[in-house]
């Protein structure tokens, strides 16, 4: 397993920035390893592997719109990085605006790609984003 620094861990989350921020599932997934084991949220089952993955992150960027995500804190303990975390977007579909906060643990195998994703996020609406049409308007 590869010991991370916090550079590294800096490293992986701002690519995970780009790639939702970009609505780039390509982007996403280059991050994950072929079998990776992804869990939404603690309540869901896992997805395993990347053909789940990119089913999942096509719906996220296609019903996405106005993206915004932003690590708050970043640890790494050796081949893992924790992060507090906090996002914002608009649903395209009705222009709502949501906000969201969470927790995310990745951990990384010896390429150093995320083998098992987990994360505890809360989300909410705080109302409609005045700068958006929403689809179907």
């Amino acid at each position: 397993m590869p010991s991370l620094s916090p550079g590294d861990g800096q490293d992986l989350l701002d690519s995970f920035k780009r790639g939702w921020e970009k609505r780039d599932p390509e982007l996403i997934l280059a991050l994950f390893d072929d079998n990776a084991d992804y869990r939404e949220n603690p309540f869901s089952g896992p997805l395993a592997g990347s053909n789940a993955i990119r089913e999942l992150w096509n719906d996220i960027c296609a019903s996405q719109a106005h993206v915004e995500f932003d690590a708050e804190r970043v640890w790494v303990s050796g081949s893992t990085v924790l992060s507090s975390w906090h996002a914002a977007y608009t649903v395209r579909a009705s222009g709502e605006r949501r906000r969201v906060r969470g927790f995310m643990t990745l951990e990384l195998n010896d390429e150093r790609l995320v083998h098992r994703f987990r994360q505890w996020p809360l989300e909410r609406a705080v109302g409609t984003d005045s700068t958006f049409a929403a689809e179907g308007e």
